[in-house]
């Protein structure tokens, strides 16, 4: 699909129903707003975005643009200078891409590695993502007891309550998720998503090259791993399939593996595939297209290096470079949309 055949950029986030921008019409008083389900919210801003890239950041303090290096300064500890670098950074790929996707992917280990410092510019770079109209995606991969999911849920998508007021978390509108603890460990997590309009990343069949070391190996009752999986993720997100028949409970399948997307999809109706991978990891978009069978929002393509480093291959200014990458992804991943 050429250019001229994507939807422009209607940009901003999309108005919760009984908002003020939603309208609460009359002089009644408005009812208390209720998040809209984040399969409708996705699929709202894919439309309007013409867009189903994510932009991967996963920042190398050793390979960040050189005006990003240049923008750190001197004097500082070593820790805030190199946060301080990461958040310009991304704030500059931001800047060159944003218009092409629809969703950033912020890789948090590459930010906790940084300290404290690393966490405040995850939080810089979340807030220039949303100011750009992009989804933000935390890609934690975080799963424990009961317990500690709870926490992770208040620190990703909530608030935690203190003696001295309440703390805000990321305020991410989704999260990945591992899911080796069971299906316990997966809804405190699916609970705090869901109040506050967010959604859940399930890793079912990864990129890695190691992922059929366990993901593909058979159960005794029949069946693969990554199958059992996607039977939990279908049924923990029955109850958050919106207007749109996409769940709030997606699934992280890999690139790298095409040939696992039409069964996983059958088994997944209404999930949205977050699907890393692509470029450097070797996949290759124009092999995705089952991802897409429900609708164009059924399917978000990642890409990091392939984007970000765009310039190492081609030459020539890194935001250009990178804009150009991004635009040609999102040509090509419209055009597999039924």
């Amino acid at each position: 699909m050429t250019a001229g055949g994507i939807p422009g950029d209607a940009g901003g986030p999309t108005p919760l129903p009984g908002s003020a921008a939603g309208g609460a019409g009359g002089g009644e008083s408005a009812a208390p707003a209720v998040a809209e389900s984040f399969g409708d919210r996705l699929a709202g801003r894919v439309v309007s975005r013409g867009s189903q890239i994510v932009l991967g950041l996963d920042p190398d303090p050793d390979r960040l643009w050189p005006q990003a290096i240049e923008a750190a300064g001197a004097g500082a500890p070593p820790a805030q200078r190199a946060a301080t670098a990461v958040a310009v950074h991304c704030r500059l790929v931001i800047e060159a891409t944003a218009e092409h996707c629809v969703a950033v992917k912020l890789q948090v280990a590459c930010f906790e590695r940084l300290g404290a410092a690393g966490w405040t510019a995850l939080d810089e770079v979340a807030t220039r993502a949303r100011e750009r109209g992009l989804l933000v995606i935390a890609d934690a991969k975080r799963g424990d007891i009961d317990v500690s999911a709870a926490a992770y849920g208040q620190a990703f998508f909530g608030e935690t309550p203190t003696p001295f007021g309440a703390v805000t978390g990321l305020g991410a509108d989704a999260l990945t998720v591992n899911p080796l603890l069971g299906t316990d460990s997966l809804a405190p997590l699916a609970r705090a998503a869901r109040s506050s309009g967010g959604g859940l990343f399930v890793l079912v069949r990864t990129s890695n090259p190691g992922a059929a070391d366990v993901q593909e190996q058979e159960l005794a009752a029949g069946g693969s791993v990554s199958g059992r999986l996607a039977q939990i993720v279908a049924e923990l997100g029955r109850a958050g399939i919106g207007s749109s028949g996409l769940a709030d409970i997606g699934a992280v399948v890999g690139a790298t593996a095409p040939e696992r997307l039409e069964d996983l999809r059958v088994a997944m109706p209404h999930a949205v595939f977050l699907i890393p991978g692509v470029g450097a990891q070797g996949g290759r978009v124009e092999d995705l297209r089952a991802a897409f069978a429900p609708g164009p929002a059924a399917g978000l393509i990642a890409a990091s290096r392939s984007i970000v480093s765009a310039h190492e291959r081609t030459g020539g200014r890194p935001a250009t470079a990178a804009a150009q990458e991004a635009r040609r992804l999102r040509e090509l991943a419209w055009g597999l949309t039924p």
